[in-house]
């Protein structure tokens, strides 16, 4: 009797690689992926996009209520800082908290069509990446209302905003590929979230940490804190927004407007070489979370 040897039927078959066929057609794919899931949460609702606006809103009103009975009440354009880091931690969550189960949950599609996977999550970003622009018109309207002038740093934000978007990416792929096979990723990212709404110097400026923090292991706790990239985010975005403006009368610089924005994020880990801790983690985040996603992607079918 002759013996059976699985390597006459050739090389195994693979599914669908993360990235495949034309890159105009994949972000056309992804495109239209994100465009749709944009309109149908708001499809049927009377007040559509209001709603999109009212969560983040709704919970600087309540945390702008609280803290303005206590100490933090009295810190120049405290509201504009607070409503700026609620939107932006509301855009990071929901861009990876929502790309958590967007591969399963979409099961059907991974299983019949042939497509690039590396266009869910991508599209579950781009979604939130819809929900930003519309919830910074409202951080824009409130910051010019509580008397927030203009000034040249400004221009900083859109890059403070693309670094926080390369996180996003990152974590979204990550979480998307390990929840195809662990399903506690779910909760552990539902607690980490937490934790980090508290640790993104989102409530509490920098300057009340550095008074009351202290060392460990001879490393000061502030250093440790600014580790977190979404804190030297929240740090730069606030320093961009609310920092120094140079006045110049007859060509020669005078008096500043007030610093309300804290010293810069490299200022406040204590410089560039510093900073490069948080900003290689970014890096290493999105590098590990496309080659894990990549990885899987291949398989994701025969692992849901």
């Amino acid at each position: 009797m002759s013996t059976f040897d699985y390597a006459d039927l050739g090389e195994p078959i693979r599914g669908p690689s993360a990235l495949s066929g034309d890159w105009r057609r994949f972000w056309h794919l992804t495109f239209t992926i994100a465009r749709t899931e944009f309109k149908l949460r708001f499809y049927g609702s009377a007040l559509g996009y209001v709603w999109q606006l009212m969560r983040p809103l709704m919970m600087f009103g309540v945390l702008d209520l609280v803290y303005s009975l206590g100490k933090l009440g009295s810190i120049p354009h405290y509201p504009a800082m607070l409503l700026s880091g609620v939107v932006m931690y509301t855009f990071f969550m929901e861009a990876t908290a929502g790309a958590v189960r967007c591969v399963v949950d979409r099961e059907n599609f991974v299983r019949k069509i042939q497509f690039p996977r590396l266009a869910i999550p991508l599209a579950v970003v781009l979604t939130a990446c819809f929900n930003l622009v519309v919830n910074f018109f409202a951080v824009a309207v409130f910051t010019f209302l509580d008397g927030v002038r203009p000034r040249v740093q400004w221009l900083e934000i859109p890059l403070i905003l693309c670094v926080l978007l390369v996180l996003a990416v990152g974590v979204a792929l990550l979480l998307s590929a390990l929840f195809v096979r662990f399903r506690d990723v779910q909760p552990i990212w539902d607690v980490i979230g937490q934790v980090l709404f508290y640790a993104s110097l989102i409530l509490i400026p920098l300057e009340k940490i550095q008074a009351h923090t202290g060392r460990l292991l001879g490393v000061s706790l502030t250093h440790l804190w600014l580790l977190n990239p979404l804190a030297d985010l929240m740090q730069q975005y606030r320093h961009a927004l609310l920092g120094p403006v140079p006045r110049f009368f007859n060509g020669k610089p005078v008096t500043p407007w007030p610093d309300h924005g804290g010293v810069s994020a490299a200022a406040a880990i204590g410089g560039y070489a510093d900073l490069a801790i948080p900003v290689g983690l970014v890096i290493a985040l999105l590098a590990l979370g496309f080659w894990v996603f990549n990885r899987s992607a291949p398989h994701i079918a025969e692992n849901l």
